[in-house]
């Protein structure tokens, strides 16, 4: 009886039930499979190769965000999967900055762009000044891939829904030793008399190959002087300056300009279409004049295209970040949503076999995702968790103060506190009940445990890298930031077509 009970057990682990195979969940894993092993590597060159980075997108804001799209389109929303969790090629990366656990976005996209790591708050410059020390950050200045690219004769372009002076956007054509000098009016004198320039005078001072052919984003008053809707001390309007330096190019402010651009010509562009940020995705209104990020990504390929020895442009989905920051998980959802979209949109307009796309973020957020709740309640709902038989309660689930709690919710933020007015300081506030609050409101703010007045922080955890197209397939594992320079140099294949072959613009 023993033998034949082991005989029944070993056939049926050697062999899968009829109902097992049957199973809708088995016959997916066996299509995975499937297309898995129909992966070929490609290992031409690239001729284009496009970054985009979505700023804050962790991998919580990932499946977060997955699941809230899916219920948009009337699913469970957990089997769902945003366009760019399609490509074939996936790793994780690294995210510390060299004096930093927990980094910040000038360092991690310094390291991107320039194969090193460096302190938090650097834009494309070596570790080894001190912060905010420009004469020292003068003779440590490293060359970004796309001042490499320029000089290879690739076009280039910067895309933000940020200002296209922020951390970011600036890593990829500005050295600064403090992220935070985006205008003159923010530097101090003494920088200014050791030579230092602030990063929107650098978007005009570039030298590399024959300029940036595409820079789209927020971030008007930087360029432009106090007392004339900027804030820049000099008087100096950058925009002015850029059209002189190119006569045959075109400056845009507003999304209905950037439609009626013909990029057939490849001429230079221009388009700051905010005083700062771009407004959030939330907020927009049928009247909005600004472009979405998928419209400003859609002109820059259309205007790269016409370049013959290709381009690398750079896309940030830089409002996750704000999002997260101000303990506002439907806003960072919805702009990870926007900024699927714009990865999808350049997908479908390039050609895989020669088109590197690669898919990553910066950092993460201390955004967590948590409570057992159900399958397919609503992400930015109450967890409702299930019963001993495993069927949905009527009723959300309460903590150990007989309080509803949500499924989404931060480690940190200022939303632990009341706000400080003149007559007292912000002080601590109990758990708000939930119990009649619409959490899935646009305005709501997700509770934090930690209370900071300076608002929710970034996390430390490793980051995802999605890719396709040439050398992709060197996206595997667990890598360090700054690797991911290193595979768009191979792929792009920089050292065969670079007209200056130093990688450095020092010394250094």
């Amino acid at each position: 009886m023993l033998k034949l009970i082991a005989a029944s057990a070993a056939a049926l682990c050697l062999n899968a039930t009829a109902a097992q195979t049957a199973s809708p969940w088995y016959q997916q894993g066996q299509a995975a499979l499937q297309q898995a092993m129909q992966q070929q590597p490609n290992t031409g060159q690239a001729k284009n190769i496009i970054l985009f980075v979505g700023d804050g997108m962790g991998v919580s804001t990932v499946t977060a965000a997955r699941i809230y799209q899916g219920q948009q389109q009337g699913l469970a929303g957990e089997e769902h999967r945003l366009f760019f969790e399609t490509l074939p090629y996936t790793a994780l990366s690294k995210t510390y900055n060299s004096n930093q656990q927990t980094a910040d976005s000038a360092g991690t996209m310094s390291a991107m762009m320039t194969g090193v790591k460096t302190k938090a708050g650097f834009i494309a410059v070596s570790e080894q000044p001190r912060r905010g020390d420009c004469a020292a950050s003068l003779k440590h200045q490293q060359a970004t891939f796309l001042e490499q690219a320029e000089q290879a004769g690739m076009a280039t372009g910067v895309v933000s829904s940020a200002r296209i002076t922020h951390a970011t956007p600036a890593a990829t054509y500005a050295h600064s030793p403090e992220r935070d000098w985006e205008s003159d009016s923010d530097m101090p004198a003494q920088a200014k008399q050791q030579g230092c320039l602030d990063i929107a005078a650098q978007l005009l001072t570039f030298q590399q190959g024959d300029g940036i052919e595409v820079v789209l984003g927020g971030g008007r008053r930087n360029f432009l002087p106090a007392g004339a809707n900027g804030v820049r001390a000099d008087g100096r309007n950058l925009i002015q300056e850029w059209q002189a330096k190119y006569p045959q190019g075109l400056y845009v402010s507003n999304q209905q300009q950037l439609q009626a651009v013909d990029a057939s010509d490849g001429q230079p562009l221009l388009g700051l279409f905010s005083a700062s940020h771009l407004p959030y995705a939330l907020n927009r209104t049928a009247d909005s004049t600004e472009p979405r990020l998928i419209d400003m990504t859609s002109k820059a390929i259309d205007l790269l295209s016409q370049h013959q020895q290709g381009y690398f442009l750079m896309v940030e989905g830089g409002r996750i970040d704000h999002g997260h920051h101000g303990n506002s998980a439907k806003k960072a959802l919805t702009e990870t949503l926007e900024f699927a979209a714009a990865i999808e949109q350049a997908y479908r307009m390039t050609n895989p076999a020669e088109t590197l796309i690669i898919v990553t973020a910066d950092h993460s957020h201390v955004f967590t995702m948590a409570g057992y709740p159900t399958r397919g309640n609503p992400i930015l709902g109450k967890v409702i968790v299930n019963d001993d038989w495993g069927n949905p309660m009527a009723e959300p689930d309460l903590a150990l103060d007989g309080k509803p709690y949500t499924t989404l919710a931060y480690a940190n933020g200022e939303v632990a506190m009341s706000p400080a007015t003149e007559q007292q300081p912000a002080k601590i506030l109990p758990r708000q009940d939930l119990s009649a609050v619409d959490t899935a409101a646009d305005d709501y703010k997700q509770q934090a445990l930690v209370p900071l007045y300076y608002g929710e922080s970034h996390g430390g955890e490793d980051v995802a890298i999605y890719a396709s197209g040439p050398w992709a397939h060197l996206f595997r594992g667990v890598q360090e930031q700054h690797y991911i320079y290193h595979v768009m140099r191979h792929a792009a294949q920089l050292n065969a077509r670079n007209k200056q072959p130093s990688d450095s613009l020092s010394s250094d």
